[in-house]
């Protein structure tokens, strides 16, 4: 509707004019509409008279005109005299016509010409001296300007203190050598614990604070009011984001039965990772606002180092905290009851723990070619609950093979060997009649949430393995998922048996894991990047498409095409690469490989609730949701258990 046009042809035809008029032909004897119809359109006419010089009438004017020329220099005043005669006129105006009747009764016609010749001039003197209508007058009027007003408060003056010294020579050279023992006593802290309390001694002695340490002391001071100053400004320039954010609901949703769209929001991106693409989203568990975006590169040939950026919605314009690494950041995973910890791999096989706490761009802990890394790149990370001894412990998943538990003890990661995936029938033959068995490469895997020891393995061939923590030799079943790699697999946050998958052959499959075919497959025309169920339906999920497209599904509403798929990238070489669901908001955050976020806004249609029935108060909570996904599997099993 915006884009319909209306043109309009300004022509000079007149619209009045009548199109119909019809004139009699004598010759065809018959009535004929007039083709050629007056278009002039008069808007002032004015008649006036030209007289010939030799007529009667001219004469006459002529002589009128000289007789006011001879009469003008004698009166002092052409207008007193006009105003007098005209008043004399008045005044005796009955005598003047009694005598003007008599005069053209006894007199001849010429003489009675020269009455009517000398009665006009008095009215004629006066148009002449009439102003010209036509000419222009500058008029000029006064506007009352408002009266100002002044307003003035008065605070307290700044306390200010005069510090005057002399910086001498010798005065330097201590303030350079006190820097340089800061620095070495900063070397020793990390050593020993002994030479601390010997360098607490050294303070009790009575050891002045130099300015270069009160100076750091300072910006620590305001860097809190700093950015809270930061992100007003921010809120300011973006404001119209923040209040699409905030209130904008798409009014043509209502229009669109079963279809939604994705509003973009903020896009944050960061100078030094234009090159590096986004490998890994996740949002914080207590802070709904922040996310961490891992940044690395998933071409083997480009590989270079990595960065771990923490984003707020608050301030997109720069991360709230900035680590980089040697190698490039492959996944991240947010402890959920320390939000402060994160669990990173990384290309090169090692993994880590960042501590936001610490102002360190280093990670806490690190796992070293000793302490048994991963000898290829760690595809994803997730923290598990803590051991029997209260110890933190996650698990990795890697290329070579090998499912690690990583738990920290002592400060230092310890590791063990959950599974190694072995590929069926492809032993090959070794060197003097040895066995070696080749194996399957990782890519990615997931946790039950209520099954503690029950987790799905994905893996390069496309096969999906169901595995438990307590069997390292074998697994509890295989599902001959997908034709490539498996890029991402996830089980519901609602049912229990549903899990879903996406892979690099175009296709999303849902699965219930005590079947072994699945239950739905979506084929999306592109290779699949990631896929993400929402945390507020068990029916809704969106996934991300190599050719920079995002898809959102909602099971309940139609259950054969997305409700929405959205162009999110625009340039041709750029992929996306994740997605992920706000715990809270409805914002979905999308990651690509030019290193940018961009967070879009779901639409009323994509995150429909039951609707209200009369008398009824509208279910809520698991129990609901668990009901909604089994009856949509129940339509796709039923026909099996006939058969």
């Amino acid at each position: 509707e915006l884009k319909e046009e209306f043109t309009r042809i300004l022509t000079a035809n007149n619209p009045h004019a009548p199109q119909n008029i019809v004139r009699y032909s004598f010759k065809e004897r018959a009535y004929k509409p007039i083709s050629y119809v007056d278009q002039m359109a008069i808007h002032f006419s004015l008649n006036g008279n030209m007289i010939l010089k030799d007529s009667d009438e001219g004469r006459r004017q002529s002589i009128r005109l000289s007789t006011a020329a001879e009469k003008a220099p004698v009166e002092t005043s052409a207008v007193t005299s006009e105003e007098t005669e005209i008043k004399d006129e008045e005044s005796t105006g009955d005598t003047q016509a009694a005598g003007d009747e008599e005069a053209e009764g006894s007199g001849t016609a010429e003489v009675a010409e020269a009455a009517e010749a000398e009665e006009p001039p008095c009215p004629r003197m006066k148009e002449q001296k009439l102003a010209n209508q036509f000419n222009f007058i500058e008029r000029a009027s006064r506007t009352l300007n408002n009266p100002m007003r002044e307003r003035a408060c008065q605070s307290e003056p700044t306390p200010c203190k005069n510090f005057s010294a002399t910086a001498n020579q010798w005065e330097i050279y201590d303030a350079y050598v006190e820097e340089l023992q800061k620095m070495e006593r900063s070397k020793e802290k990390e050593k020993t614990k002994v030479q601390i309390a010997k360098r607490e001694e050294e303070k009790k002695k009575g050891r002045n604070l130099t300015s270069l340490e009160s100076q750091s002391d300072d910006i620590t001071k305001i860097s809190k009011a700093a950015k809270i100053m930061e992100r007003m400004v921010n809120q300011n320039t973006f404001d119209d984001i923040a209040q699409d954010f905030k209130y904008f609901e798409d009014a043509s949703d209502e229009y669109r039965d079963q279809q939604g769209t994705l509003l973009p929001l903020w896009k944050f991106q960061y100078d030094k990772t234009k090159r590096l693409a986004v490998t890994a989203i996740s949002w914080n568990p207590k802070y709904k606002d922040l996310f961490a975006a891992g940044y690395g590169s998933y071409d083997f040939m480009k590989q270079g180092q990595g960065m771990l950026l923490l984003y707020t919605m608050k301030n997109p314009s720069f991360p709230e905290y900035v680590f980089s690494s040697e190698s490039g950041v492959m996944c991240l995973d947010f402890h959920n009851d320390h939000p402060y910890l994160m669990a990173v791999g990384f290309y090169d096989g090692n993994v880590a723990i960042y501590n936001v706490k610490k102002a360190t761009s280093q990670p806490s802990y690190r796992s070293s070619a000793k302490s048994g890394k991963h000898t290829e790149p760690v595809w994803q990370v997730k923290w598990q609950k803590d051991d029997m001894d209260n110890n933190l412990n996650f698990f990795s998943i890697s290329s070579d093979g090998r499912i690690v538990s990583w738990t920290l003890v002592k400060n230092e990661l310890v590791h063990t060997d959950v599974i190694k995936l072995s590929v069926e029938g492809t032993t090959m033959q070794g060197p003097e009649g040895l066995q070696l068995q080749t194996l399957g490469c990782g890519t990615s895997f997931d946790f039950h949430k209520k099954i503690d020891y029950l987790f799905l393995v994905g893996t390069e061939e496309g096969k999906i393995y169901k595995c438990s923590k307590y069997y390292s030799s074998q697994f509890l079943d295989v599902f001959e998922a997908h034709h490539m790699a498996v890029d991402s697999v996830s089980w519901n946050p609602y049912h229990l048996k549903v899990f879903i998958s996406c892979s690099s052959d175009w296709t999303v499959k849902i699965w219930d894991h005590t079947i072994k075919t699945p239950m739905f497959i979506y084929d999306l025309n592109s290779a699949v990047g990631d896929v993400a169920w929402s945390p507020y339906s068990s029916t809704v999920f969106a996934a991300v498409t190599t050719d920079g497209k995002a898809h959102v599904f909602d099971l309940s509403i139609n259950k054969y095409e997305a409700l929405c798929t959205q162009l999110v990238v625009a340039k041709k070489k750029n992929k996306i690469t994740h997605i992920q669901f706000n715990p809270v908001y409805p914002v979905v955050i999308i990651g690509d490989e030019q290193g940018h976020v961009t967070s879009l806004k779901l639409s009323p249609n994509l995150r429909r609730m039951p609707k209200e029935k009369k008398g009824q108060e509208v279910k809520k909570g698991p129990e609901v949701e668990i009901a909604k996904l089994d009856k949509l599997l129940n339509l796709v099993r039923e026909p099996e258990s006939k058969a």
